[in-house]
């Protein structure tokens, strides 16, 4: 090959790269180095993966005191590939009828979680995929593995009648937190509701989470206390974004005391606020 074609060649390939990123919808112009978090208040969050496929949480946000106005509107939440749902207290499903209806995303979670919403007919059997604590799914491909974890909880899903205002109370399966492998490796640890349980070591241990969303605020959950044992005696993870304190009066804990009762240690705290979104 003389040194001519060779230099033509090198130009064509680099303008066809080119085009290609610039392609509305381009599979290489959505990658990104960063996986997006953004925080909605209580256990809600919108996770965008580094190739734009994105996760919603414990969607509960009209009815949230802490979910910020804006995203009140669940079209604001844009396009949501996923919902997952850790148990069926109304403050981690509230918004999952809505949601789900309105994207046709599939909704996954705890096997008896998922019949009872189905049965509810909240999601459609086409929707609602069961799985259980251990098991691995990757709806979103097979660069993204989700995996169901322990938590120490309860779960039943409460629907009230509009009409009457009697309550009635359904199976919601056991309580359970999610593993989210990114396709970049990075590793999300999304706690649900929990209180402190030794498997947490196992968990760490096992899986080696980069970033944990843990509960903080106490009377379900851990508190301050509780939450720093957890972090610098088994988790020890790299980030934590403290959740589930404030929204309701009987969820004491706070950021601050978390970070005074952990003390010394080399995780990074990140205190923010509903609709803040950090970058990893």
């Amino acid at each position: 090959m003389t040194l001519h074609r060779r230099n033509l060649l090198i130009a064509s390939f680099a303008l066809i790269v080119a085009v290609t990123l610039a392609l509305p919808g381009s599979t290489l112009l959505a990658q990104s180095e960063k996986v997006e978090v953004l925080w909605l208040g209580q256990a809600a969050f919108k996770i965008t993966t580094t190739s734009g496929k994105v996760i919603v949480i414990d969607p509960f946000l009209t009815n949230n005191p802490k979910t910020p106005a804006e995203y009140k509107d669940l079209a604001k939440l844009g396009k949501v590939d996923l919902i997952l749902v850790t148990h069926g207290h109304g403050d981690h499903v509230g918004d999952v009828k809505a949601l789900a209806a309105m994207t046709q995303a599939k909704v996954y979670g705890p096997a008896g979680l998922i019949a009872t919403l189905v049965e509810l007919g909240w999601v459609s059997p086409e929707q609602g995929v069961r799985f259980g604590k251990g098991g691995k799914v990757q709806p979103l491909g097979p660069q993204i593995t989700i995996t169901q974890v322990r938590a120490e909880h309860s779960s039943e899903v409460t629907v009230t009648d509009p009409a009457t205002k009697k309550s009635t109370n359904h199976p919601g399966g056991e309580p359970a937190g999610f593993i989210i492998e990114m396709e970049n490796g990075f590793k999300i640890y999304h706690m649900g509701d929990t209180g402190l349980f030794g498997d947490m070591r196992l968990i760490a241990d096992y899986y080696k989470p980069d970033l944990i969303l843990m509960p903080i605020g106490g009377h379900f959950v851990m508190d301050p206390v509780d939450a720093a044992y957890a972090t610098r005696e088994w988790l020890k993870p790299k980030f934590v974004i403290p959740i589930h304190y404030g929204t309701f009066p009987v969820l004491k804990g706070t950021p601050q005391e978390y970070i005074a009762a952990l003390g010394q240690t080399s995780t990074k705290v990140f205190p923010i606020n509903p609709g803040d979104k950090l970058e990893f």
